[in-house]
């Protein structure tokens, strides 16, 4: 076959002196043609799945800004709390959970904090609430107060011996129920 009969991708690839620069060229042009077509094929892909406002203010969604804000406020904040409860507010600031927020432990309390004549929240399991900061665990500081709540209580609800706005234990509860510190 005459070099002018031959394809034109197969004489673009020749040195002068009339060597081929690659040996079948067909499998790189195949392979680069599923490389085109792969990225046609993303690029469609993510233009029908990413939403039209995703990276409007940052790398998230734009939308997701109004939907939050269209929903009812749930957590009342803790100067309602502080602004009713005076006499819980004096016991934690003389104990260690003066920085923690009221619904921490008892959840959101707008619905309460609106009418508290009608809406009473019930009180938090102590045995569940605690535990989730105060179970032991190797990633926390050594200085973090941590208990192994299986031993710790001996099966008893921390508020038996802790009052959890002021959780220094008592002396004659700690004798009586035996719990180990």
């Amino acid at each position: 076959m005459a070099l002018s009969q031959r394809p034109l991708f197969r004489r673009a690839f020749r040195t002068p002196k009339g060597e081929t620069l690659f040996k079948d060229i067909e499998h790189l042009l195949r392979l680069a043609g599923v490389i085109v077509i792969a990225l046609v094929a993303f690029v469609l892909l993510r233009a029908a799945v990413v939403p039209k406002s995703f990276g409007q203010y940052g790398h998230y969604r734009g939308d997701a800004i109004a939907e939050v804000a269209a929903r009812p406020i749930a957590h009342a904040g803790h100067a309602v709390c502080e602004g009713c409860h005076t006499d819980v507010v004096d016991q934690k600031k003389l104990g260690r959970h003066a920085g923690l927020h009221c619904e921490v432990c008892h959840g959101p309390q707008a619905r309460h904090a609106d009418d508290p004549a009608s809406v009473k929240p019930p009180l938090p399991d102590t045995a569940v609430i605690c535990a989730r900061c105060h179970e032991a665990n190797s990633a926390k500081p050594r200085s973090f107060p941590q208990v192994a709540s299986a031993d710790h209580s001996g099966g008893l609800a921390c508020n038996t011996c802790h009052q959890p706005h002021r959780p220094k234990i008592e002396d004659q509860a700690k004798a009586a129920t035996g719990a180990k510190r």
